[in-house]
C-alpha cells in the first residue's frame, strides 16, 4: 500500500515550501517533492538569495573604492577576492536552504527526494514509488527563457544561474535583457570592474514599471557606467576561445552590426516549468502561455489538483508565490485564504533600488482614471544627504476624487524596504492624506514617503 498524505506538493521553492509549512501548521499531513539536493527551489539556490549576496558584496566593494572617501575614509590597495566573495555567497545559500530543511523537520513535513509525476488525481510517482494524497499542489516554478540563435553553454554564454558562478570578472559583459535579473547581475559585474552593455529589444528598460521611474533608472545606471542599446535585437551569438561575437539588428528593421564581448548573459525572462509532470495524460489544462490554468482558489480543471507560484498566471515573484502557498493551504483547511494581487510590490535590488506597487501612470491614463501625483526627491531628504544617496524620488499616485492611493513608485536608497509602508496603506485602502498625517521619524528615509503623500495635494514642506 502506498504512503498517503493529506497534501503532496511538487516543488520546494518559496511557494511550495511555504504551502507545506502552512498546511502542516493547520494539522494536515504533508509531503513535498523536490529533486534538488537542497530545498528552497530556484530562489534560495540559484536566484534571489545568491544574487542578493553578490549584490551586497559588490556594493560594499564599490562603496569602499568610490564613496567612502567622501566620508573621510581613505582605503588604499583595495582589491576583489572573487573566490572569497563566491564562497560567502555559498555560505549564505547554505544557511538559507538548511533553514528550510530545519523547518520541514520541525513541522513534520516529509521531503520526498526525487522528480514528481502526477499519475492521476490523488496519485503521485516519485522515483518509481507511488504516493497518494487528497490534494496535489503543482509548485514547480520557472526557468530561464532561451533565445533563438544564442545557445547557452554556461562558459562564454550564460543564463542567470551561470551569471552567478563566474570565477573571474569579465572584461566586457553583454547582458541581453533589460529586466530585473539582467540589471541586477549586470550591476554586480559592473561594480567589480566589467564593462557592461545592456541590449534590450524594447525601447526602455524595466518595461512593466512606471515610465518616469524607468527613464530615471536608466540615467542613474548610465551614470554608473552601464551602456544601453535599446530597440535592438540579438539575432545570433558565436562563441570562440577568446569571447563572443553578437549580431545585432534594430528592432524595427535595419542594417545588422556585430558586437564583441568576453561574456554574454541571457536574461530575457522566465517561463513556467511544466514538462515531465504528466499534466497532459492527467488532463490538466494549460493557458496560451504554457502556464497551468487555475481558478480563483488555485484549482485546476482536474479536481484535487492545484497550482501556485511561477507556474500560474501573475508576476513571477517569490513573495507572490509564498502568499499563494499560504492562501492555498488555508483554503484546503476550509479557511478563507486570499491574495490581493493589486498590492504585490516588485523590487529591483540594484543601487539605488527601484520598487513599484499598484498602478503606473500609463495604466491609469489608458483606463481613463483621473489621478493626482505626489513626488518628493531624495535630494531634499536629510537622511539621504547624510548617506550620500540622493539619486531618485518617491512617487505616489492617488485617485483624484477619493485620494485613495492607487500606486506608488520609488527609486532611491532602500526603496524595497520603503515600499512596505505604502503596501500596508494600500492593503487597508488608505488615502494619501492618511499617510501624510502619520508621524515619521526624523531624520529617516521614510520621511520622503510622507512628503510625497503631502505633495499629492501640493503641500510638501521641504521642497
Amino acid at each position: 500500500m502506498s504512503q498517503s498524505f493529506d497534501v503532496i506538493i511538487i516543488g520546494a521553492g518559496p511557494g511550495g515550501y511555504v504551502c507545506a509549512l502552512r498546511a502542516a501548521q493547520l494539522g494536515m499531513s504533508v509531503a513535498c517533492v523536490e529533486s534538488r539536493a537542497t530545498l528552497g527551489g530556484t530562489c534560495l539556490n540559484v536566484g534571489c538569495i545568491p544574487s542578493k549576496a553578490l549584490l551586497q558584496s559588490s556594493e560594499n566593494y564599490s562603496a569602499t573604492v568610490h564613496a567612502w572617501k567622501d566620508h573621510g575614509i581613505i582605503v588604499e590597495g583595495v582589491r576583489v577576492d572573487l573566490a572569497r566573495m563566491q564562497a560567502r555567497k555559498a555560505e549564505v545559500v547554505s544557511a538559507n536552504v538548511k533553514g528550510v530543511e530545519f523547518l520541514f523537520a520541525k513541522n513534520k513535513v516529509t521531503w520526498l527526494k526525487g522528480t514528481g509525476r502526477i499519475l492521476a488525481a490523488g496519485r503521485v510517482d516519485v522515483g518509481g514509488t507511488e504516493y497518494s494524497a487528497k490534494h496535489i499542489v503543482i509548485a514547480t516554478g520557472s526557468e530561464s527563457v532561451p533565445l533563438s540563435g544564442v545557445a547557452v553553454d554556461q562558459a562564454r554564454i550564460v543564463d542567470s544561474t551561470g551569471g552567478l558562478e563566474l570565477s573571474a570578472v569579465p572584461g566586457h559583459l553583454v547582458v541581453i535583457g533589460g529586466g530585473y535579473i539582467g540589471l541586477e547581475l549586470g550591476s554586480v559585474w559592473k561594480r567589480l570592474g566589467a564593462k557592461v552593455t545592456v541590449v534590450e529589444f524594447l525601447d526602455r528598460i524595466v518595461p512593466g514599471m512606471d515610465a518616469e521611474v524607468g527613464k530615471t533608472f536608466q540615467r542613474v545606471l548610465a551614470k554608473q557606467g552601464m551602456t544601453f542599446r535599446l530597440s535592438t535585437k540579438v539575432t545570433s551569438a558565436r562563441a570562440d576561445a577568446e569571447g563572443v561575437t553578437l549580431t545585432l539588428e534594430p528592432a524595427k528593421g535595419g542594417a545588422a552590426e556585430t558586437l564583441r564581448a568576453d561574456l554574454v548573459l541571457v536574461a530575457i525572462g522566465r517561463r513556467p516549468v511544466t514538462t515531465g509532470l504528466g499534466l497532459e495524460s492527467v488532463g490538466v489544462t494549460l493557458d496560451q502561455r504554457g502556464r497551468v490554468a487555475t481558478d480563483a482558489h488555485y484549482a485546476t480543471n482536474v479536481p484535487g489538483i492545484y497550482a501556485i507560484g511561477d507556474v500560474i498566471a501573475g508576476p513571477m515573484l517569490a513573495h507572490k508565490a509564498q502568499d499563494e502557498g499560504a492562501a492555498l493551504a488555508e483554503i484546503l483547511a476550509g479557511q478563507a485564504g486570499h491574495v490581493n494581487y493589486g498590492v504585490i510590490p516588485g523590487v529591483v535590488y540594484t543601487w539605488p533600488e527601484v520598487a513599484s506597487i499598484g498602478e503606473t501612470e500609463e495604466a491609469l491614463k489608458e483606463r481613463g482614471i483621473a489621478y493626482a501625483v505626489g513626488k518628493f526627491p531624495f535630494t531634499a531628504n536629510g537622511r539621504a544627504r547624510a548617506m550620500g544617496a540622493t539619486d531618485g524620488f518617491v512617487k505616489i499616485l492617488a485617485d483624484k476624487a477619493t485620494d485613495r492611493i492607487l500606486g506608488a513608485h520609488i527609486i532611491g536608497p532602500d526603496a524595497g524596504t520603503l515600499i512596505a509602508e505604502l503596501a500596508t496603506a494600500m492593503e487597508f485602502g488608505a488615502s494619501a492624506e492618511d499617510v501624510a498625517r502619520i508621524c515619521h521619524a526624523h531624520p529617516s528615509l521614510s520621511e520622503a514617503v510622507k512628503e510625497a503623500a503631502l505633495a499629492v495635494e501640493g503641500r510638501a514642506l521641504h521642497i
